[in-house]
């Protein structure tokens, strides 16, 4: 299986976060992609690639142009006003205030832009985001011209948080939804997207729930209880066109292969029914029981069997990175994922 990288990647390396009530290192750092990197060439699952360079055209299928240029200029701006460090938000428009004003300043609009304070903007985060993204669709070009049966894309930083107009949760381009359009647009007439990661694909979701041709299928934490706590319910499924066409199952902490098994196969069983062309898996590994920010409970081994479920639907698929912070298993968890899908 071919692995798609770019060392752009090492760029965004933001050092801290806000988390839990005290600034922390930060989860989502260079070392998670390098780790995996390795674990691939290690495992010698297949060749390494660079992406092909991407328009920006390819972001704006699915990214709001003024986001885009926002996020492209916002770490600039923050310096050229003499600030040290890394661009964080001051405030969000919450219930009661207004949302439809884009505020001048630039707090005012790095607030407008995102919804947490865990992801702070880089001077190499633009840079970083944008070679995700290339890596997102160069590998959805490559199984669509049918060159490869299936590929990985090692995006970093994730993207499956990132909405078509505010970014988060350790993501800034949507690199599953880049690589689904991009699919669209290279003649697939339906797509879906699996998202195994931990945390729910909220973004994924937002730019495809009013449409038909996205199948949007997420096995995540109840949002009750995990991030990003307002949206990932299972009363969520789609609306307008879209209706139907989004299926979230959240499961409740501590959640072990045979409870999360079961919502893998549900997952399975409404991509199927689907038909699609292609299929997206936003590829998270942080369901891993040592994960340190997450809260399910999956063994190193049951990764190999997300992978042959997988490969058991028989579709051309893309895999994109997304979420895992168990940094010294998370080469290996990912591996597993990718052999197990290989050896079907």
């Amino acid at each position: 299986m071919l692995t798609l990288y770019s060392g752009d990647h090492l760029g965004h390396d933001v050092g801290v976060e806000f988390n839990r009530g005290r600034l922390t290192a930060a989860f989502e750092r260079p070392e998670r992609a390098e780790k995996v990197l390795a674990a691939i060439r290690a495992a010698g699952i297949g060749p390494v690639g660079s992406p092909a360079e991407s328009s920006l055209d390819t972001v704006l299928r699915v990214h709001r142009r003024d986001y885009v240029e926002f996020l492209s200029g916002a770490h600039a701006e923050w310096r050229a006003l003499d600030r040290e460090g890394d661009a964080v938000p001051l405030a969000w428009p919450i219930r009661g205030l207004r949302s439809d004003r884009i505020p001048a300043s630039l707090d005012g609009r790095l607030s407008y832009y995102s919804f947490d304070v865990s992801s702070p903007i880089a001077a190499g985060t633009w840079k970083a985001a944008r070679s995700a993204a290339a890596v997102a669709s160069t590998g959805a070009a490559r199984v669509a011209q049918g060159r490869e049966r299936a590929a990985f894309g090692l995006c970093r930083p994730p993207g499956h948080h990132a909405a078509s107009d505010y970014y988060g949760g350790y993501c800034f381009l949507n690199n599953a939804a880049i690589a689904a359009q991009h699919f669209r647009d290279s003649g697939a007439a339906r797509v879906a997207i699996l998202d195994v990661d931990y945390h729910h694909g909220n973004g994924t979701q937002e730019i495809f729930y009013e449409r038909p041709d996205v199948l949007f299928a997420s096995i995540h934490a109840d949002p009750a209880s995990d991030f990003p706590y307002f949206l990932g319910y299972a009363d969520e499924t789609g609306a307008g066109a879209g209706a139907g066409f989004n299926r979230n199952y959240p499961l409740k902490r501590g959640a072990e292969w045979a409870i999360w098994s079961e919502a893998l196969e549900a997952a399975c069983g409404a991509v199927a029914a689907y038909g699609p062309d292609a299929l997206v898996v936003s590829l998270g590994v942080d369901t891993f029981r040592k994960d340190p920010i997450s809260h399910f409970d999956l063994e190193s081994e049951d990764f190999l069997r997300i992978g042959e479920r997988i490969a058991r639907l028989k579709m051309p698929t893309l895999f994109l990175m997304e979420g895992g912070y168990a940094v010294e298993e998370i080469g290996n968890n990912v591996v597993n994922v990718l052999a197990g899908y290989q050896d079907q």
